[in-house]
């Protein structure tokens, strides 16, 4: 059994610019002259002066850099992370607390509370943002919110 018939691809390399008999010499197959005949000329996303892909689409977006800062935090959550028995928050609950218990990432620099979902026990919340809802329901429940103004 011969070496090269486990080779899946065992057909002869072309070696280009070995003479007129190869029938790939002289300009092996680059045509005369121009840019592209010469070696290490790479025209990327020119289309032959079609306008290019990347100018045919529209641009769109924007990066902000200071995105991601504020943390958003249900109610529904909060119930859960009192419910807990490991975490051991007693009756304040504001972003430090937030951060040391790892119940939140260390980047978030502003704490936001939304009213989806209900509370139950009464606690002292301070935040730098609520929703009207937010607020309604935890003043229900007996608890209190402060907004750290900044």
């Amino acid at each position: 059994m011969q070496l090269n018939n486990l080779i899946k691809n065992n057909k002869k390399k072309i070696r280009v610019g070995r003479g007129i008999g190869s029938g790939r010499g002289k300009t092996s197959s680059r045509g005369h002259k121009g840019q592209k005949s010469r070696s290490g000329v790479a025209i990327k996303s020119f289309e032959g002066g079609q306008m290019p892909l990347y100018r045919r689409l529209p641009k769109r977006g924007f990066k902000s850099l200071n995105k991601n800062n504020i943390a958003i935090l249900n109610l529904s959550k909060i119930q859960n992370i009192l419910e807990k028995s490991e975490n051991k928050i007693k009756d304040t609950l504001d972003l430090k607390i937030l951060k040391e218990k790892n119940l939140i990432n260390k980047k978030y620099l502003k704490l936001k509370i939304l009213g989806t979902g209900e509370i139950k026990k009464n606690i002292e919340i301070s935040a730098h943002f609520a929703s009207k809802q937010a607020l309604s329901k935890i003043e229900k429940a007996g608890g209190k919110i402060s907004i750290i103004k900044k």
